[in-house]
């Protein structure tokens, strides 16, 4: 029951984050199908999005199918039906198109295709976590970003993993890890960054999930696995591939070529620009070292926590290999040159699904604040002419803020326990203070001892 009960509730908050987004469409339209009114208030009145933005540029107001036409020019400039997006994402954009005529049809046609996405995401976490999942399906990001970006099917698609592992465990370990990989890999066809948590799924699958017994490596287990997700991304994107090479190819030149600039709500923007001169060659230097050490600190901070998951394994019989996914997502929005204010939806899960200190979500949820509302109010203030050292400011507190938590967070996911103590963990967690967990949820019996 609770479980439907918190997906109505997300719907009366999807309801609020499109009336939120969609006081900046409607009224006057220009030519090309654009609100009039966007431009003059999309930043003072906060309700800026991607989508809506997106409706000219990308070929949408054209209704031209993605990737099959198009390019990037030497400049990073999208042509044709090119968008920066992975195909799924592209594919979602152009659905929401058909029958748009302008962008606020398009903001509306595209709420009317993400909100199941939420609503499913809401009844996963609530039938894994219970009441914490509120924070999803009530809590500000909801708000804020729903329908700012197309961000919301990629959430389901790795919560949806996370659940056929949890779960489903009536199902073979095998069975459920197959299962979750064609969920990362569409995930990852939406966004990318559920890829990433097939490297710590692969890891549990080759040990295993039951600490009791005796550890023999499933090593065609875990190829099986690893297979299952390369065979779905290669599916999804090889007719796009062959159809329009150059289309396709433009989304992964356009993220390569994306600088660090003032859009992107980064540590490297606010931390490391200001040490180099205000010149071109100062710029142009600034991006260079970026370019190297963004890429080679995400991979580090990866191995990191996957090491880090390993010697939790090697005390606990268990490779927290969620709680390793939380870490990895974390080391990523720490170090990725862009850190759009959206990527929170990202994270919310894994701060339902593991136990964190309540005091410390609050804190990165004012973080989130400070630069998903200030950075809009920071541009305004910057295209007013105005004096913008206050606004900046609180952005400057959402960046540092959001970057310490994330660094705090990603030392709490690996070693914390599930929130619905024993549910969520796999078999052989511990639950409820009582101990091991068979495979079938039963508590297991105390170890004999001798008389």
């Amino acid at each position: 029951m609770f479980a439907i009960a918190s997906t109505l509730v997300c719907g009366i908050t999807l309801w609020i984050a499109y009336m939120n987004k969609a006081r900046c469409a409607g009224g006057t339209f220009e030519e090309s199908g654009r609100s009039a009114i966007f431009d003059v208030i999309k930043d003072s009145h906060v309700c800026y999005s991607d989508i809506q933005y997106l409706w000219l540029g990308r070929g949408i107001n054209e209704h031209v199918f993605p990737y099959i036409t198009g390019g990037i020019t030497p400049d990073g400039q999208l042509t044709g039906g090119a968008v920066e997006y992975p195909v799924l994402s592209g594919l979602l954009m152009w659905v929401g198109g058909i029958g748009s005529h302008n962008d606020a049809d398009f903001l509306f046609h595209s709420a009317l295709l993400l909100a199941p996405f939420a609503l499913l995401t809401a009844y996963l976490l609530a039938r894994m976590a219970g009441p914490p999942a509120l924070l999803w399906a009530a809590g500000p990001p909801l708000i804020l970003y729903a329908f700012h970006n197309w961000e919301l099917p990629v959430v389901a698609t790795a919560v949806a993993a996370f659940y056929v592992m949890t779960v489903l465990t009536r199902y073979s370990l095998r069975d459920r890890a197959i299962a979750a990989a064609v969920f990362l890999a569409i995930g990852f066809c939406f966004k990318l960054y559920p890829g990433i948590f097939l490297l710590p799924l692969l890891i549990y699958v080759l040990v295993g999930e039951h600490p009791l017994r005796e550890k023999r490596f499933d090593v065609r287990g875990a190829l099986m696995v690893a297979a299952t997700a390369i065979g779905t991304v290669v599916a999804i994107n090889l007719p796009f591939a062959l159809a329009g090479y150059d289309g396709w190819r433009a989304s992964i030149t356009f993220q390569q070529l994306r600088q660090a600039d003032i859009t992107t709500n980064s540590i490297w923007y606010w931390g490391l620009g200001p040490l180099f001169a205000n010149t071109r060659s100062g710029y142009d230097t600034f991006q260079a070292m970026v370019s190297v050490a963004s890429p080679t600190l995400i991979v580090a901070s990866f191995a990191l926590a996957c090491w880090l998951g390993w010697r939790k394994y090697q005390l606990s019989g268990i490779y927290p290999w969620i709680g390793v996914s939380g870490a990895m997502l974390c080391g990523f929005l720490l170090f990725h040159k862009v850190h759009s204010p959206q990527y929170t939806l990202w994270l919310i899960p894994f701060l339902v699904l593991l136990e964190v200190p309540w005091g410390l979500i609050v804190a990165y949820l004012m973080a989130d604040a400070c630069v998903g509302i200030g950075v809009f109010r920071y541009f305004y203030a910057l295209g007013a002419g105005r004096n913008a050292e206050f606004e900046q400011n609180i952005v400057q507190i959402g960046v540092w803020g959001r970057a310490a938590l994330l660094a705090i967070f990603f030392l709490l996911f690996i070693g914390a326990r599930a929130r619905s103590h024993g549910r969520l963990g796999v078999p052989g967690a511990v639950g409820l203070d009582l101990g091991p967990v068979a495979a079938d949820r039963h508590v297991a019996p105390p170890a004999r001892t001798a008389a």
